[in-house]
């Protein structure tokens, strides 16, 4: 009998709400439901937590052999309802199935409602009520076994693992579950206690100091086996008490950087390559997660700040609300001049918003703070709006920008008929903006802020980038905003 859990002490907050997912096995699911609701109440916290509980018709709810279909439409099911659990406000979810703790790994990176772990329940669960216990007798289905889920859990921590024997493992533990007269269709079955007895008896003769039930069915009858002199633990029940003792200790989700492209498209891209090219990783699956609302149509912010140009408060507003509802860790935006729109929405945002100005001169006092004139080259609306004078006030450099008849050149290189917005890359375009540059320089900057995000789709960040006989630093925003985003997915994951 395992003792009464240890729950977190109430602070009067709003309720915790656990969701369990039916289905899987229907007599079990309830006896799980129903255990959780009897622990909850035994500690006097009733009013502490709330409870979901669905169970729908799941057609791969038979006798799994290792079937892929099967195995598909179990996944989808499962994601289903924990995508339902989550939009009624759950905060976690119990998953009372072994075959399903198979993918847990899978589930985990795709949602973010954490997915309590029935393999850590029963560890601890060792730990705490079989401290001497060493070898443990499983028994489970052909699938769990052939996954060695057991295996990759339990003897990491030192235990040893046993099973039955083929024969065994046949006619007594997957007939006493799956057969006819088998718990999944009947609770208590008499002769599936049995068989049961016969398999834990061959397990005990082996050496097993314990036996661990591997299916929520064979769970239920744990009390049975106890009875007959079995030491058998009662694994739903350690799943219940894992889940109210660890509430405030859940697995951290995968990280997912948001952010809001379109603006411009090509910029878009280059800054989602940053992204990846500073990520360390040896294969796919160890890159961040990124969710990308790619508009477009955002008014052009430039229009909007030094002429009659729509407005495009609302848009990035709505943007960044998608990324928020699509649970997004940070947003992202990879335009300099819609950083001038970013006080009118950012408290309204339940997001981080990752302010690349704010970065690029955090940047240059850090690393190059023996500069003492930082040119910049942007749009004539982020000059005007005065929003990287802002990001740089207070800081140890003066902020240079062209005078009118090299801005116009910046405007031409980056707006023009064969501009960097049209797609042109070379020619007249990169022409200006080296005049641009040099005229820059020429007024005394030694460091130079590539404030466009198309600009570096022309000059690459350098830090001693060749002009005349002269060397200065070339400043990528977007690659410091990359490099940022992904230090943080780093923290976060």
């Amino acid at each position: 009998m395992s003792p009464t859990p240890t729950f977190p002490t109430s602070t009067g907050a709003a309720k915790i709400c656990i969701g369990i997912i039916g289905g899987l096995g229907a007599l079990a699911g309830a006896d799980v439901h129903g255990k959780l609701l009897r622990s909850i109440a035994a500690g006097g916290h009733a009013s502490d937590y709330a409870v979901l509980y669905e169970q729908h018709p799941f057609q791969g709810e038979g006798r799994l052999e290792g079937g892929a279909p099967e195995l598909a439409g179990r996944m989808l099911y499962i994601y289903d309802m924990l995508q339902r659990y989550e939009g009624a406000g759950a905060h976690c979810a119990m998953l009372p199935c072994f075959i399903s703790h198979t993918f847990l790994h899978q589930l985990r990176i795709e949602l973010r409602l954490p997915i309590i772990s029935l393999m850590d329940a029963l560890l601890a669960a060792l730990r705490q009520n079989a401290p001497a216990a060493r070898t443990v007798g499983v028994l489970t289905s052909d699938y769990v076994l052939g996954q060695r889920l057991f295996e990759r859990h339990l003897e990491p921590a030192g235990y040893r693992v046993l099973y039955p024997s083929p024969q065994v493992q046949r006619d007594r533990v997957m007939e006493a579950v799956y057969g006819q007269a088998g718990l999944k269709a009947h609770d208590r079955s008499p002769g599936a206690v049995a068989l049961l007895l016969e398999a834990c008896r061959s397990l005990m003769a082996q050496g097993a100091d314990l036996i661990v039930p591997g299916t929520t069915e064979i769970a239920m009858i744990a009390s049975l086996l106890n009875v007959a002199g079995i030491p058998a633990m009662d694994s739903n029940q350690a799943y219940v008490d894992y889940a109210l003792a660890i509430r405030e200790q859940m697995p951290p989700q995968s990280f997912k950087i948001g952010i809001i492209g379109g603006v411009g498209p090509a910029a878009t891209v280059d800054f989602m390559d940053k992204i990846i090219v500073n990520t360390s990783a040896d294969r796919d699956q160890e890159h961040v997660k990124l969710i990308v609302e790619h508009n477009p149509q955002i008014p052009d912010r430039t229009a909007n700040l030094i002429g009659d140009g729509e407005d495009p408060t609302l848009a990035i507003y709505a943007a960044c609300k998608r990324l928020e509802a699509n649970h997004a860790d940070l947003i992202a935006i990879p335009c300099n001049t819609a950083h001038a729109y970013l006080q009118r929405i950012s408290a309204q945002v339940a997001v981080p918003i990752i302010n690349m100005l704010h970065e690029t001169v955090h940047h240059i006092t850090r690393h190059h703070p023996e500069h003492r004139r930082v040119g910049l080259l942007a749009t004539s609306g982020t000059i005007q709006s005065r929003v990287y004078h802002d990001a740089a006030a207070g800081a140890s450099f003066e902020l240079l920008v062209p005078d009118q008849a090299h801005q116009a050149l910046v405007m031409r290189a980056i707006y023009g008929e064969r501009g960097i917005k049209a797609g042109y890359l070379e020619g007249e375009c990169r022409a200006d903006l080296m005049l641009a540059l040099n005229h820059l320089v020429q007024a005394g900057a030694s460091v130079v802020i590539l404030g466009c995000t198309e600009l570096p789709l022309l000059l690459r960040e350098d830090a001693a980038f060749p002009l005349g006989e002269r060397r200065i630093v070339l400043l990528d925003p977007t690659a410091i905003l990359a490099r940022r985003c992904v230090e943080l997915a780093r923290g976060g994951a």
